[in-house]
Formats: structure tokens, sequence, C-alpha cells
């Protein structure tokens, strides 16, 4: 399967957030990354349910909704009726994950796990097969523009092999730091999120051809 392409709406221009949505259509990349942050969970609070419905109402393509709140279980139906097609929390931030993912299916959608760089692969053997999406952390969660941690990139090789053994179809997906300088430390992942990278290249478009065909095809 190649490599998908999720630019991170957080690093788009928000003063004209629909030509920016616009753009992306027309690219060749293939979700949108939406980082929602409460200011609790995470050091910073980026936007919430009204944000998400007006990109949703703007795009064709997959919203990959990714929570970094505390408590998402109070929020998953809302941000499922907002437009959400893929709804990410993080394995840290609640004590029942698998309720969340039953409840995430129950909605309608795609249910993912987002694990901080610290938190070890094999928290997820269990549930692996339970879900669409693992999202590695590759920074700490909070803010765009943070430098790439090194030690991720052995998680991910972990987590590959534990798909195979346990016999998920879950994508990896990587998030933080990823650039055209860093991208082949994660040959492992299936969803490549770039945030100011992706915003700030010359050519949005060539940029993210660069990263889909940069090295993949872990197993």
């Amino acid at each position: 399967m190649a490599r998908l392409i999720a630019p991170s709406i957080l690093s788009a221009d928000f003063g004209r957030l629909a030509e920016e949505i616009a753009q992306l259509e027309a690219l060749p990349v293939d979700w949108i990354h939406c980082d929602v942050m409460d200011g609790v969970f995470v050091p910073n609070i980026s936007f919430g349910l009204p944000v998400v419905a007006a990109i949703r109402r703007l795009t064709q393509k997959p919203l990959d909704v990714h929570l970094m709140i505390v408590q998402p279980e109070r929020y998953l139906a809302a941000f499922a009726e907002a437009g959400a097609d893929i709804l990410t929390f993080h394995w840290e931030a609640t004590p029942h994950p698998d309720r969340l993912v039953q409840e995430i299916h129950r909605l309608g959608k795609k249910a993912g796990i987002a694990i901080n760089p610290a938190t070890p692969a094999e928290v997820l053997r269990d549930i692996l097969p339970e879900i669409e999406l693992v999202c590695v952390m590759s920074v700490n969660p909070g803010f765009g523009g943070q430098k790439f941690i090194p030690y991720v990139a052995r998680k991910g090789y972990r987590l590959s092999r534990l798909r195979a053994e346990v016999g998920s179809r879950a994508l990896l997906e990587v998030d933080g730091g990823i650039s055209l300088e860093t991208v082949g430390d994660v040959p492992w992942a299936d969803v490549l999120v770039a945030g100011q990278a992706f915003f700030q290249a010359p050519d949005r478009a060539v940029f993210a051809e660069q990263l889909r065909r940069s090295p993949a095809g872990f197993t």
C-alpha cells in the first residue's frame, strides 16, 4: 500500500483557512490531520468542534481528528457529528480505552489510539486487532514545530512486528517532526503527518510526493 500523507492543519494559516483547505483539496494528499488540544492534557490550546465542522464543509478528504484532551469519551459523539472520519484518542488520557473504541465504532467512525513517546508499544498488544490506526507520537504532544525524537523510530519497528503477531490491520501513523530529513527514520509508517515542513514547503505538491516516495515497506 502506498504511504498516506496527512498534513496537520495546526500549521496552516488560520487567517486564510478556507484558502488553505481549498489548496489541500487540490493537492496529492490523502487525509487532513486535525490536532485538538485542550490546555490540560497538553500545555496548549488549539481549536475545537466549530473549526472541525468548518473544515468538514470545505473538503471531501477524510478528517483524521487527533484528540489531545482529557476525558475524550465526553466528546466522541460531538466530533463524530462535526465530521470526523477517524477519531484518535490518547492511551494515556483514559482508563477505559476499549470502551472508547467500542463507542467510536458505534458512531460509525474508525478508531485510533495515540501513544506518547515514552509509552511502550506493548501496551497496545491486546487492543491492536480492534482498532484501525495507531498514532505514534514522535514529539511530546502539545506544540507544532518540535524536533523528531529518535528513539521513537525503534518503537515503530516493535509496533510493526507486534501488529503482525496479533493479526492486526491497523495503520501505523507517525506524528511529530516529520520532514524530508527525518522521514527515512520511519519506514514502518503507513501514514505520515507533516505540519510545519509541509506548510512551509516552497511547493507543497512536490513535498507531498517526496514524502510519499520516501523509503517504506518494513514488515
